[in-house]
């Protein structure tokens, strides 16, 4: 599942996939930007089928809390 969450982020963030780990913040690391946020967001419901809530999506900062709500809610 992380390696398809990296996948996403590469592509949708136009980053290297090696930049991207568990620790890796999203705005600090990798320059995402509020659109980007929802635009990843977005992709990864789409991609993983599920809902990510504003309230949830909005305090989603690095990989690794994504990950642990895509394992969470799975």
């Amino acid at each position: 599942m992380f390696e398809k969450l990296q996948d996403l982020i590469a592509n949708e963030l136009s980053v290297s996939k090696a930049a991207i780990k568990r620790e890796t913040h999203l705005q600090d690391d990798l320059g995402a930007d509020s659109l980007d946020a929802v635009e990843l967001v977005m992709t990864i419901e789409e991609e993983f089928s599920v809902t990510i809530p504003e309230d949830v999506a909005s305090n989603l900062r690095t990989v690794g809390d994504i990950m642990n709500f895509l394992e969470n809610n799975l």
